[in-house]
């Protein structure tokens, strides 16, 4: 199907003209009050106290200025045992003066000694140690908020939600990313990938541990005349994977769902102009062998300006950006015909990323990782800006970054994107989005969209999109939509979801790993929880891809599945998943798998395999994970899976080692995969840290090495020392770095670079 652009632009501005005609019908759907919970009792209420002599942040807590605030008291379980007191004691004190707001955590317990502490390092997973995590909902709209935590060794933990939690970003973790840190799309409902500018500090003893922090009013975005806030505070046992809340919420949802935050009352926070300059400086040496050049040395030096417009807008301007001490990805094995999702993991394009965030789930309008990317490597940024926040209750982020060109990988590219969307009552949102990538010569390619979510009472929301793409080729002219709903109770999670993506849909500046289908997706679970278990979760899931594409059949199935499986957890955390998949590919044209000489003809293959998953406690020094699939693959079978395992002595010291194996036995050849490696990690401070990455796979016939030294300041910034190596194996001849013999491996690349950034306030500071 195509539309002219004036129409579609029509259709777009039906879409949300539809959500927004009689704002009355969308309040009637509230069931509870803002930030209210469920709307039987009504909001928990505390209030910050304002003081002139601010604590000293030593995570002491022995100051009498604590002593002026009411305590936070009476913590509910969500986790095991919902709706039950918790079973240690907390309590929270909230302090703010001019500057900043200050937050005092007393984590008393009983079994001081059996307190689990986590890796000593900035946004490590909170999830597997004690640990305390907050939300500040500083617009007090149910949506958006601020996340701040740490864990018994004081590290920083911090990230921002958006849209309640909910959204396209898929955090992926395992294997070497054991902090699970890094999310793929835009940043989707939690974006953990901001770092903020704040400070806090632990101690223990005998009876517990206690947090303070102390959080900038010019770290967050707030309405100018807002004196309170949502705000609600999680604490985690891991001995007993425990996890309380100040304000209750259902198990079924966690920390982020902000209509069940409590209200923080008696802030005065102030309305300034702020302002801070993050220059760096960089020297590197470098020598690319596949190019007979030598090592070459090379200084840089640029960064990053942030001024606070307004009190809920911000504006980012970035010159020369570099991104080097950024950790390297994982590897990924691949035996589809279809593209990875790498996560964003670039500073720049991590505040406020949810506000761009539009799809998810193999469909991603916008996905900045497109941007100073090509071809895997990295293209110069040459500079940008970015506009972000909120102003006259409208979700604003507006963002243009200029590229320069690469010989023989990019020409120059000016890229702009413009997000807009308005929160509605109970959990709904519309809002509208535009992508515009300009090349050389006149060439162009956009995106607009248009999307809405709606909430209906507390289990059951809808989302939808519809978006159009236009660019230099006409035949890119076409439509993609989606429509997804997702029911979630105590005991039930329901989601289905029908989406079609034309032929000639193409976000340049999106992730889209195939066109041309129109897609089903239905999920069913069901949670029992008997006594000797924490959970067991049976489910089914449905998909298929099926054809709309020119020259293939109609309807074509080009790829189903049914998966039927359970999940059985333990109190300790230790999982095991049972389960089958019943697969389905059709294949309309061959393909040759990465990496091989096999090329699976055309045809359609059915099969099924088994699949067993063991998971042990992530908590315990030696932990591990496993994936194992045995069955059909394509025209023939495979066996084989992933594994990993972790050993963590004590909180300064962490490595892991994984491997992923498949043996492959089809018509049209033999063939293994494999790609492993290994990492370890030495915290001399959650703020001085030594990392290490090794990586090979038999795919692209490499390994690769990445050291990585980082002394951190404030907000990610500080000295960053960094050795990258990469090995090629079977080189042909021209491509090795020995005189152009042919040899069996050599170096491909090798580079050592040295940078540093500093954060200074120059307004308001």
């Amino acid at each position: 199907m195509k539309l002219a652009p004036t129409s579609a632009a029509s259709a777009l501005i039906l879409l949300a003209a539809t959500a927004l005609v009689h704002p009355l019908s969308a309040q009637n759907m509230q069931t509870g009050p803002a930030n209210g919970g469920n709307g039987d009792a009504g909001a928990a209420t505390a209030t910050a106290t304002e003081v002139t002599e601010p604590p000293a942040i030593d995570g002491r807590l022995d100051e009498a200025v604590w002593r002026q605030a009411t305590a936070m008291t009476g913590f509910t379980q969500r986790l095991p045992d919902d709706g039950r007191p918790a079973t240690e004691r907390t309590e929270v004190r909230v302090l703010f003066d001019a500057e900043a707001i200050f937050v005092g955590v007393w984590a008393f317990d009983r079994q001081a000694d059996a307190i689990t502490y986590g890796e000593r390092i900035r946004d490590y997973e909170v999830n597997q140690s004690d640990a305390v995590v907050f939300v500040l909902d500083t617009y007090n709209d149910d949506q958006n908020g601020f996340v701040f935590g740490t864990t018994p060794t004081g590290i920083e933990y911090d990230g921002q939600v958006a849209n309640e939690g909910r959204g396209g970003g898929r955090f992926q973790g395992g294997g070497f990313n054991s902090r699970q840190r890094f999310q793929s799309g835009s940043g989707g409902g939690f974006n953990k990938n901001w770092d903020g500018s704040w400070t806090v500090a632990t101690t223990t003893d005998g009876d517990g541990w206690y947090a303070e922090f102390r959080i900038p009013f010019n770290t967050l975005r707030y309405s100018g005349d807002a004196e309170t806030w949502g705000f609600n505070v999680m604490r985690r046992i891991r001995r007993l994977n425990e996890e309380s809340l100040w304000t209750p919420v259902p198990r079924e949802f966690n920390l982020y769902r902000l209509n069940y935050a409590g209200d923080l009352e008696g802030l005065r926070p102030p309305f300034r102009r702020l302002a801070t300059v993050t220059p760096y400086l960089l020297g590197s040496t470098a020598r690319d062998y596949t190019a007979a050049t030598d090592f070459g040395q090379d200084g840089e030096f640029g960064g990053d300006v942030k001024l606070q417009v307004t009190q809920g807008l911000t504006l980012d301007v970035t010159y020369n950006t570099d991104f080097a001490q950024v950790e390297v990805d994982d590897q990924q094995l691949n035996l589809t015909r279809f593209s990875l999702s790498f996560p964003e993991k670039r500073p720049f394009f991590l505040e406020n990323a949810g506000f761009f965030s539009v799809g998810g789930g193999g469909a991603d309008l916008f996905f900045s990782r497109r941007i100073g990317i090509a071809g895997g490597q990295p293209v110069p940024i040459r500079g940008g800006a970015r506009l972000s926040g909120r102003t006259a209750g409208l979700n604003v982020g507006l963002l243009h970054i200029e590229t320069g060109a690469e010989d023989g990988l990019a020409d120059a590219h000016g890229y702009s994107v413009a997000r807009l969307a308005k929160e509605l009552p109970n959990r709904s949102r519309v809002g509208g989005l535009l992508v515009n990538k300009r090349g050389p010569d006149g060439d162009f390619n956009r995106t607009y969209a248009a999307d809405v979510s709606v909430g209906v009472g507390e289990a059951l929301t809808f989302s939808s999109f519809v978006s159009q793409t236009d660019d230099s080729d006409a035949a890119s002219d076409e439509l993609g939509w989606d429509l997804s709903g997702e029911y979630s109770s105590r005991d039930w999670t329901v989601t289905a979801q029908a989406r079609e993506i034309g032929e000639g849909f193409n976000p340049e500046v999106g992730f889209l790993p195939r066109r041309g289908y129109r897609y089903y997706q239905g999920h069913v679970m069901y949670k029992i929880r008997p006594p000797w278990l924490f959970e067991i979760r049976p489910h089914v899931s449905w998909f298929t891809y099926r054809s709309r594409k020119a020259g293939v059949e109609r309807g074509f199935e080009e790829s189903a599945r049914v998966h039927i499986d359970s999940h059985w957890e333990w109190p300790s955390g230790a999982q095991i998943h049972t389960g089958a998949n019943f697969n389905t590919e059709g294949i309309y044209e061959p393909f040759r798998i990465l990496g091989t000489d096999v090329t699976i003809p055309v045809g359609t293959y059915r099969g099924w395999e088994s699949q067993l998953v063991f998971r042990s406690n992530d908590a315990a020094r030696l932990s591990a994970t496993s994936r194992i699939h045995i069955g059909s693959f394509l025209s023939g079978s495979r066996r084989g899976g992933n594994g990993s395992v972790t050993f963590r002595p004590n909180a300064s010291f962490s490595t892991s080692a994984r491997i992923n194996y498949f043996s492959v036995d089809l018509p049209q050849g033999r063939f293994e995969t494999v790609l492993t490696g290994m990492n370890f990690g030495y915290f001399f401070t959650p703020r001085i840290y030594l990392q290490s990455l090794v990586q090979y796979s038999n795919q692209v016939d490499s390994w690769s090495a990445n050291l990585r030294f980082g002394w951190l300041n404030t907000a990610g910034t500080g000295l960053f020392i960094v050795y990258n190596d990469v090995q090629g194996f079977d080189f042909p001849d021209g491509l090795n770095p020995d005189g152009g013999r042919f040899v069996e491996s050599g170096t491909l690349a090798r580079s050592f670079i040295v940078k540093f950034t500093r954060q200074f306030n120059v307004l308001g500071g």
